[in-house]
């Protein structure tokens, strides 16, 4: 399944859970949950997707029928001076874009520092003898009774970052360098 469209089904799955009491009526909330899932800031970003396409916040339907400080104070404007504005906020839409690609590359800074804290570095040699790892999204698993490890394979190249380039016993080189 496509990891893009898992992680938000799985978000509004969970807003559905907590508005609703049996099963059978989740359909009737959707579009609440939805609303609420697409007026949320996301954590990678720090902002609201719609902000970031439209450099303005959305207005939610309880906005029109009770309107907020923002919308009166739209609401006043006269249509020079709307447009005027409106000009000036889509002048600063790459600004808005440039602060997010920061906030998004600081976001995976620290989530790959919390990654790196747990994984420990192994230094290989040459011709040593090492057994591969057969993880469940890999061609070669056969189930959940078959062997975990293959091998044992030896180093025939050690690589930067770790990665090596396996061969066989009999010496036929991989083609492809694993890590």
């Amino acid at each position: 399944m496509n990891r893009t469209v898992e992680a938000p089904n799985k978000t509004i799955k969970k807003i559905l859970r907590k508005m609703i009491d049996n099963y059978k009526d989740w359909h009737e909330q959707l579009p609440y949950a939805l609303l609420g899932y697409r007026t949320t800031a996301r954590t990678l970003t720090g902002a609201i997707p719609y902000l970031l396409v439209y450099n303005t916040e959305v207005v939610i339907p309880t906005e029109v029928e009770i309107p907020s400080f923002r919308i009166i104070q739209e609401a006043e404007l006269d249509d020079a001076e709307w447009i005027r504005k409106r000009y000036e906020q889509l002048g600063l839409i790459d600004e808005n874009r440039m602060i997010v690609v920061c906030h998004g590359q600081l976001y995976q800074q620290i989530m790959a520092r919390a990654f790196n804290k747990h994984v420990r570095t192994r230094l290989f040699q040459v011709e040593q003898l090492v057994l591969k790892r057969i993880f469940p999204n890999q061609e070669e698993y056969k189930g959940k009774f078959a062997p975990n490890w293959q091998g044992p394979y030896m180093v025939q190249k050690v690589l930067s970052g770790g990665a090596v380039v396996l061969a066989e016993i009999d010496g036929q080189e991989w083609l492809r360098a694993i890590n």
